[in-house]
């Protein structure tokens, strides 16, 4: 017995592999450009919290975009301080105010924060078996960085919550492994 496949049928399935090889494209989030990192003055690159301060001549990745969304996105956490004089730098974008570390305060990334569209909304955090619940309050620039708007820190990578000390308290992270961890978190 043989068995035929019209061009027409073969004609569909090429158009519709070329649709899935689209979206899985569009989904995909590429770098956008490279900044050239630059030394900060003596003083003006806050460390508190490990954070990085850019090295003079060292190119950086930059991004527009961040990974898909879905019910449980994939991210890294990091570690801030929302504080005036913290690490941070200056308030945050959505309010132009700074925040007590004891309150469950985020900063995401640039394609994540969407032109501030998720400023005070609340979102979901989730790992080493619990869940909090924390406000976006800024954004953790993947566009830009190695300069005074920016600390002297590098710009933030695309998979980005950066997060208070509240919130890691609340998901029982031991302080002395505070800084990076890897986290599911979505909107609330």
């Amino acid at each position: 017995m043989k068995s035929f496949i019209s061009k027409e049928s073969i004609a569909v399935l090429i158009l519709l592999l070329s649709a899935i090889c689209l979206v899985t494209e569009a989904q995909q989030c590429r770098p956008s450009g490279r900044i050239r990192g630059r030394k900060a003055p003596p003083g003006q690159c806050n460390q508190e919290n490990d954070s990085d301060c850019c090295k003079a001549g060292k190119m950086y990745t930059t991004y527009k975009c961040s990974p898909p969304l879905s019910g449980s996105t994939k991210a890294y956490l990091t570690l801030n301080s929302f504080e005036k004089n913290g690490d941070g730098g200056g308030p945050s974008e959505c309010d132009n105010k700074y925040h007590n570390d004891n309150t469950p305060v985020v900063a995401l990334s640039t394609g994540w924060y969407n032109h501030g569209k998720r400023c005070h909304n609340n979102i979901t955090i989730s790992a080493n078996g619990r869940s909090v619940v924390a406000m976006v309050v800024d954004e953790c620039d993947s566009t830009e960085g190695c300069d005074a708007d920016h600390d002297y820190q590098p710009p933030c990578p695309n998979n980005i919550v950066d997060a208070s000390k509240a919130v890691w308290k609340a998901l029982g992270v031991p302080e002395d492994n505070w800084g990076g961890l890897d986290i599911t978190w979505s909107d609330a």
